[in-house]
This record gives C-alpha cells, sequence and structure tokens, in this order.
C-alpha cells in the first residue's frame, strides 16, 4: 500500500474567536468600524496584522456605508492561522470587478472598486459571496510563525573576549501581575531607577516604559508582557524623568494557584550580553574551518550572523555590529543604511558608541573628493587623530583606527560596516577584506529586512493617516484642530511637538499649541519657546532642522549649573535647577520644522522635537510631512469657517433691534426669537419695537417665505423701511403701501411677507391704545382677565405680491390685566407627523395664561412649541407678547 497522504489545505480552520457589529448608513460609521476591528484585534493579540486589517476594513465599510448607502455588517473571526474579516452591504445588485474579463483596471484614486485592489495587494486570501439579501467581501490575514522562544549555549571565550561590564552587575527583577501592574521591585531596579518599591508597586508597568511609538511596530510593552518569552530594548523612566536604556528578558509564569505573571530581568542596554540570547558565536572564519573539518556545509551568513537569525531589522543590525566588532577584536561598530536617493547613510545600530545619541544620525555618502571620503569604497584610517573629522559619527569617542566597508545588493549601496579601534594603526587592508567578506554575505539579507520594515512602515503610515484625515475632517474649531495636530504626533511621531501660527503674510509667528509626551514638561518647554525667536515661514516642503530650541536649552541649563555651583552672578532664576535641566534634557535632541502650507500661503509650522541626543529617521519625517500637509488644510479650512461664521454672525446682528428694546410706560413687553438652522441668529421671522415720538410706539412681527440668507435680507428691508416710514409720520396703512412698492421693487430678489404692523398708545388710565394692520399674518390673540380669548383684527392681504393694497388700520384697548399675543406661523405651524398645533392648539394655551406677565405667557407658549414635537424646529419662530399690568390695590 503507498502511503497514506493528507491534504492539509481541505482541513477547515478553527473558529476561537467571533466579534460582529452593524454600522448605520452614515460618514461616521468608517471610523467607528476602524475602531471596532482595531480593538478586537488588539484584544486577540493580533497586533501584527492590524494595520492592514484597518485600512482593508475602511475602504470596505466606505463603499457599504458611503457609495453603497447601506448598513454594514462587520464580522470578525479569529481562526489558528490568522484572522478573517468580512463586511457585507445590503445592496447585492452592485457588480464588481472580475478579473480576465476585459475590463479596464479600475484606477487606484478612484473612489469605487478601491477596496478590492487593496484586498489584493494586502490579503493573503479575499473573495466575494453573494446571498439573497446582502453582498459580503472577506478578507483573510494570516498571522506570522512566532517562535515562543529559543535556548542555546556558546563556546568559551578567552576572557578578553568577553564582554565589558561594570564591577557591581546590577539586574533588576521586576514581577508583573495579570494585570500589568507591578508586584515585585527588587534592590537592584531601586539601584537603577531610584524608585523605592512603594512607589511603583501597583502601578502599571507602562506608566515608566517608554516604547518606541513608531508606526509600523508590532508588538507594544502589552503585548510582550503577554508572550511566553521575549528579549529586546526599551526605556524605563527613572525618578528623575530621564530615561534609562534597558534591555529586557521577559519570562511568563504561574504561579501554584494558575495565576499567570511576567517576571522581567532589565540591565543597562550596554550590558545587553549579561541577558542576550543566544550568546555570541566564534569568528566566522573559524566556524567556517570547523565546519569543513568535519565535512558540514555551513552557510556563511549563519556563521556570521549565528542561529536562529534574528526576525526583525533591528535584531539583525544589532547582531551584525557585534559580530563584527569581535571579528575583528574592537571596541566599537557601527552600521548605516543608506536612504532610497544614496546621498546619506543613517546610523541605525552600534555598539561600544553612544547609541542612545547616534541612533538616526545622518552622515553624506561623499564625505570628500577622494576614495577615503566615500562610503561606497572599503577605507582605512589608521590614526584619526592625524585626520581630524575624517570620521564625523567617532568625534569625540576616543577612537582613533577604524575601518569602513560598504554593503551593496547588486552594485547599489545599502550600508556602511564599520569597526573601530581605541589603539591606533589596528587595522590593515587585511582586515578590510574580511570585514568585506562578512558584508557581502549580510547584505542582502538586511536589504530584505529593510525592505519588509519599511513595507511594515508605509502600512502603519497608511493606517495612521486615515485616522488623522478624518479626525481632521470632524472638527472646524481651530483650537481643536491645534489640540489634534499635536496629539497625533505625540508620541506617534515625536517626543514634544509645538504648532506656530500665521495671521497673514506681515504677522510674526505666534506659539500657538504645545504638546509633550510627559505632561510636566509642558509648562518649562512653553516658556522656553517663548523666549527664542520662532521658526521663519519659509513655504519650501519637508522637514528642516531647527537648532534654536537645542541651543537654548543647553545654554539655561549650563547657567543653571553655574549658579548652583556660586559661579554666576546673575539673579536666582525663577524654576528650580531641577525643572531647567529637564527641559534642557527634553528638547536636547533634534528638532524639525515643516512648514504649514495652504492655498499657497504659510499659515504655520509644526514643529517636532526629540529628547537629548535623539535623531529622526526619515520614514518619520515624510510621514509627519504627509501629516502637515493635512493638517495645515484643515486648520486653513477651520480658520475660513471662523471668519465667515463672525461675519455671518456680525451681519445677522445688524438685522436684529438694538438691544435692549425700549421700556414701554405702563405696559409689558416680552419677546422671544427663535432662527432655524445652525449658525443662524436671523432668519425669515422678525420682530421689531421701537418709539415713534412722545407717547407712541411702533411694533411689528412678520415672516418672509422662505428661510436662510434671502429671507434675512428681505427683514433687513422690511425692519428699516418700517421704522423710517412711522417716524415720517405715516399712518400703518401708508407704510405697509409704501414698503409693499419696495418690496416688488426687488425683482426677482423679492419674497412674499406676512406682516402685522401697529401703534401703541399708554393711556392715563391705565390701559393702551392700539391700531393694528394684520397684512396676510397670523392674526393677534388677545387675553381678558375671565380668561377668554379672541382674534384682535381681521386678516388682509400679504405683501409683496399685488401693486395697489388697500389696507386700513383696526383699533384695540387692552385693558388692565389684558395680554395680545402676537406669534409668527413657525408657532402654529408645528408639526408632529400628521398633527399641527394649529390656531386652536395656540388658543388652549394662551386660556391657560391667564395673571401671568408677559415674559411668563411667551415662556409658556415657547415650552408648548417645544413640547408638541420631540424633532427640532424647522422653521423660523417669534413670539411677541404684551400685557397691561392691573392697577395695584389701594
Amino acid at each position: 500500500m503507498g502511503e497514506q497522504i493528507t491534504d492539509t489545505r481541505m482541513r477547515r480552520p478553527v473558529i476561537t474567536a467571533r466579534a460582529a457589529a452593524t454600522f448605520e448608513p452614515v460618514g461616521r460609521s468608517v471610523a467607528t468600524a476602524r475602531a471596532f476591528v482595531r480593538d478586537t484585534l488588539q484584544g486577540w493579540g493580533c497586533a501584527d496584522i492590524v494595520d492592514d486589517a484597518v485600512v482593508l476594513t475602511s475602504e470596505l465599510v466606505t463603499n457599504a456605508v458611503v457609495h453603497a448607502g447601506t448598513a454594514a455588517d462587520v464580522l470578525c473571526l479569529r481562526n489558528d492561522g490568522g484572522v478573517r474579516i468580512s463586511v457585507a452591504d445590503r445592496y447585492p445588485e452592485r457588480e464588481i470587478p472580475l478579473q480576465n474579463a476585459g475590463q479596464v483596471v479600475v484606477h487606484p484614486d478612484r473612489e469605487g472598486g478601491r477596496g478590492l485592489l487593496l484586498c489584493g495587494a494586502l490579503a493573503t486570501r479575499w473573495g466575494v459571496e453573494y446571498t439573497a439579501a446582502q453582498k459580503h467581501v472577506w478578507f483573510q490575514l494570516d498571522l506570522p510563525e512566532r517562535p515562543a522562544g529559543t535556548r542555546s549555549a556558546g563556546p568559551a571565550l578567552p576572557v578578553a573576549a568577553l564582554p565589558v561590564a561594570e564591577t557591581r552587575v546590577r539586574v533588576a527583577v521586576i514581577q508583573i501581575d495579570r494585570g500589568g501592574c507591578i508586584s515585585f521591585w527588587n534592590e537592584d531596579a531601586q539601584d537603577l531607577f531610584a524608585y523605592d518599591p512603594e512607589q511603583v508597586i501597583g502601578k502599571p508597568l507602562t506608566d515608566f516604559a517608554a516604547w518606541p511609538h513608531t508606526p509600523g511596530t508590532g508588538t507594544g510593552i502589552v503585548e510582550a508582557l503577554q508572550l511566553s518569552r521575549w528579549e529586546g530594548s526599551y526605556g524605563i523612566r527613572g525618578s528623575d524623568g530621564r530615561v534609562v536604556p534597558v534591555y529586557a528578558s521577559h519570562l511568563r509564569v504561574r504561579d501554584a494557584d494558575g495565576e499567570a505573571s511576567t517576571v522581567c530581568l532589565l540591565v543597562r542596554d550596554h550590558e545587553r550580553a549579561i541577558l542576550q540570547s543566544p550568546q555570541r558565536t566564534p569568528a566566522p572564519d573559524s566556524a567556517t574551518q570547523a565546519a569543513q573539518s568535519e565535512g558540514r556545509s555551513s552557510d556563511p551568513f549563519e556563521v556570521f550572523i549565528g542561529s536562529p537569525a534574528p526576525d526583525d531589522l533591528d535584531g539583525l543590525l544589532q547582531r551584525t555590529v557585534e559580530r563584527a566588532r569581535d571579528m575583528l577584536d574592537g571596541d566599537a561598530a557601527y552600521l548605516l543604511l543608506a536612504t532610497d536617493d544614496e546621498t546619506e547613510l543613517e546610523v541605525r545600530a552600534s555598539t561600544g558608541l553612544p547609541s542612545a545619541r547616534q541612533r538616526f544620525a545622518r552622515v553624506p555618502v561623499e564625505a570628500g573628493s577622494g576614495r577615503y571620503g566615500s562610503a561606497r569604497m572599503p577605507a582605512v584610517h589608521e590614526d584619526l587623530t592625524a585626520v581630524p573629522g575624517a570620521v564625523p559619527l567617532l568625534s569625540g569617542t576616543g577612537m582613533r583606527s577604524v575601518v569602513t566597508v560598504p554593503l551593496k545588493v547588486e552594485g547599489r549601496l545599502t550600508g556602511s560596516l564599520g569597526v573601530a579601534a581605541e589603539g591606533a594603526g589596528r587595522y590593515t587592508n587585511e582586515e578590510a577584506l574580511r570585514l568585506q567578506f562578512a558584508a557581502d554575505r549580510i547584505a542582502l539579507a538586511v536589504e530584505r529586512a529593510r525592505l519588509t520594515e519599511l513595507e511594515k512602515l508605509r502600512r502603519g503610515s497608511l493606517s495612521f493617516l486615515v485616522e488623522a484625515s478624518d479626525l481632521l475632517a470632524g472638527t472646524l474649531d481651530r483650537d481643536q484642530t491645534l489640540a489634534l495636530m499635536a496629539q497625533m504626533t505625540v508620541p506617534t511621531l515625536a517626543t514634544w511637538c509645538a504648532v506656530y501660527t500665521v495671521a497673514d503674510q506681515t504677522s510674526e509667528p505666534e506659539l500657538s499649541y504645545v504638546l509633550h509626551e510627559d505632561e510636566d514638561r509642558i509648562d518649562g518647554l512653553k516658556t522656553l519657546l517663548m523666549k527664542v525667536d520662532p521658526p521663519e515661514p519659509v513655504p519650501t516642503p519637508g522637514a528642516r532642522i531647527w537648532t534654536a530650541p537645542s541651543d537654548a536649552a543647553h545654554d539655561a541649563a549650563l547657567r543653571t549649573s553655574m549658579r548652583s555651583l556660586g559661579l554666576g552672578n546673575a539673579a536666582r532664576p525663577s524654576t528650580g535647577p531641577g525643572a531647567t535641566l529637564a527641559t534642557a534634557s527634553a528638547v536636547g535632541g533634534e528638532t524639525v520644522v515643516l512648514p504649514l502650507v495652504a492655498r499657497n500661503r504659510v499659515i504655520g509650522m509644526l514643529t517636532l522635537g526629540k529628547p537629548t541626543e535623539e535623531h529622526f529617521r526619515q520614514e518619520i519625517l515624510e510621514l509627519a510631512e504627509d501629516l502637515s500637509r493635512r493638517a495645515a488644510l484643515a486648520l486653513d479650512n477651520a480658520r475660513l469657517y471662523s471668519e465667515r461664521t463672525a461675519i455671518s454672525q456680525s451681519l445677522q446682528r445688524s438685522l436684529l433691534p438694538p438691544e435692549p428694546l425700549p421700556d414701554i410706560p405702563g405696559v409689558e413687553v416680552e419677546v422671544i426669537y427663535r432662527a432655524a438652522g445652525e449658525g443662524n441668529e436671523v432668519g425669515g421671522d422678525f420682530y421689531d419695537l421701537f418709539p415713534i415720538r412722545d407717547g407712541a410706539y411702533g411694533f411689528a412681527i412678520g415672516d418672509v417665505c422662505g428661510t436662510g440668507p434671502e429671507a434675512a435680507a428681505v427683514t433687513g428691508l422690511a425692519r428699516h423701511a418700517l421704522r423710517l416710514l412711522a417716524r415720517e409720520g405715516f399712518g400703518g396703512p401708508a407704510v405697509l403701501e409704501r414698503l409693499n412698492a419696495a418690496i416688488l421693487d426687488e425683482g426677482s430678489r423679492s419674497r412674499f411677507l406676512t406682516l402685522l404692523y401697529g401703534e401703541l398708545w399708554p393711556q392715563e388710565d391705565g390701559s393702551a391704545l392700539l391700531k393694528v394692520v394684520c397684512a396676510g399674518h397670523p392674526l393677534p390673540l388677545r387675553l381678558r382677565q375671565d380668561g377668554s380669548v379672541e382674534p384682535a383684527a381681521e386678516p388682509q392681504p400679504l405683501l409683496g405680491v399685488m401693486d395697489d393694497l388697500e389696507l386700513y388700520e383696526q383699533n384695540v384697548t387692552l385693558d388692565p390685566g389684558d395680554v395680545l399675543l402676537c406669534v409668527t406661523d413657525g408657532v402654529t405651524e408645528r408639526r408632529e407627523g400628521t398633527r399641527m398645533l394649529g390656531d386652536d392648539g395656540l388658543t388652549d394655551v394662551l386660556t391657560t395664561c391667564t395673571g401671568l406677565t408677559a415674559g411668563a405667557v411667551a415662556a409658556r407658549v415657547l415650552r408648548a412649541v417645544e413640547r408638541f414635537a420631540a424633532e427640532p424646529a424647522s422653521d423660523d419662530m417669534a413670539i411677541l407678547a404684551m400685557r397691561v399690568p392691573e392697577a395695584p390695590a389701594s
């Protein structure tokens, strides 16, 4: 019988977790869906694929809720190989792009079909399924295989080859409970970080850990604590606020009760060899010879790097410089990677050098005219003191001899590897050949790892920019936009951020917002930046170095130190030396400025900074530049919106009667006005109350056909014309006839107008005489003391329709205790479904107002209108109540 073959491809994946949610067909659902997927996958421990999942979900949900206009059902399934996510909409009739069907390929910049293109580019597998009521687009993202951990033993080394450590090696032992809080803190941890146990026990480790928050990074401190075995570098913030670089080894354990916890062993980063596994292997030459003598084949790359090789770029580069240093018996080694245009080299790994100060620093590829000034050729410097500045990276490090070789892939420069020693004359061309041989073996692996990291970073950047664009588009408030800009950059892109704004071409930049990842540093940073001249608002795109903050911080720290030693004559500073030194440390690294350019004008600058001696990597600067373009447009939109809102409100306020309204002797008056529409203060409804002459007052309430600016324009015409004509001595009918002619003269801009106009004379007997003209307006209602309600005028033709109007006025006497209520149709036509408040409903409300003041009457009517329907009012509304108070009892 032949062997039984099992086709593993037919095995159905086992579902281990499930999460589902439905999102309504509105724009904000896209952001909510992204957050749902991100939180779900982070909770499942699938951080490696979160960015790709978020990008794909964003596109597919956008297609459903925006383009198809239906609700979107998102289903997340975790299986033993990865995560499958399905997005379903309720519009199955839509066509989808078919492969090999002769159709034109959809351009990535088009709105439709881009989600399926992204599925093909990012997903492991994907597909489209149809049901009778839905269309499902699904994609599968496989998780990378992660071994739980490896153990290895290195050969015995001579004493001279052992790593250098301090006389008293301190190994911090920290135990973390299942909630991520510190439960044990030993004496070495107390010595290393200057915290007493009672200061840290019970608090989350994340409060003290300074994790490298870089887009594309797959594992964070929280995820690392959950892995069964983990090694790597991060920082612990000491009690003085400074970050201590550490190398950590995490081991997940459980106690006798089954409770899980994590034991963390930490040493200073330069003592990483104490914990790092696997240990160093012999030099490549020796290992190769040993393998050949035993008749075994050996991979030169594995021999040089060691097995297993690190699966991440930083680990591979760090292992490379350590192996190169050991191979040539050097005191230090470093590796630089070339930028895309091969004009600069960026420091990515070093050993024996202050790595925190040098990381991501840049040097030119061509530093001079000779062969020793180019990183494209091997070079040996026997004594750097004879040629000061020949290798700027080693200035001030005590290194005297150095050998450097290029890393090349298919003839293209991808990096440079160097080994240095403190003694002169240590290296010759023979060592250069050995190092070049090793560099040739690792160059391809380094380039492959670099491209993998770059791809992860770009995917993370895409997810970051999607979230940032959504947040920035969600506000038109200037201050909120400034805060969002800073909060999106700190700590993701930089340690601190400052935003300068430029009001116009002649204005100086103004410091508008400052943020630091440590809130205690914000005030000191702001004070420092206020003392420094702002950066020049140059429209040239891209980031440029700005040294003023770090120079000022260093000067302030120097002066503070001299004062503390009694060497200065200046007055004592307002802040203590600790705060000044902390500020200097916070801004002592690289600072870059990116212009905020919108509509061909510089409207501000985005300033990003790093702490002492740290540099920005090029990918982060490119991401910051993309963000600055989006932020600039959002900030300018907020500015334009604020300006137009201010102009609109100013113009609208000019259409309202001056406040306060005039006091009428013997008459209570109350007005309530509500304009429909967000941001509107004036609409088609209007009111006015003004003195005409001694003892006589005019009042009006009207409604222009329509709402918005066009109606408001007629409102202004009517209100000003009424005042002018009334004060010229015209009676009510004459005033309205002339206003009617003025409206008709507006031509196409004219609007129908209903208007109640009247003149009021308070009488000596305590009553009030009114002469009223009601031109097409809801009739005024008179409430008597006995609770009866009746119309106080007769209807007449509205204005703005006919040339010749025959209007007349009617006399109304308000006795003490009587109320005259005037409203616009926004009150009487208030609707709830098929129900309407109407004249009868308003009459019923007014009947209950006997004995109330004018203000109480208007307030009760307003409450009745608001409670009549749950939805906000869609029409303008004005209420004018006048009451003649009763004579006080004698």
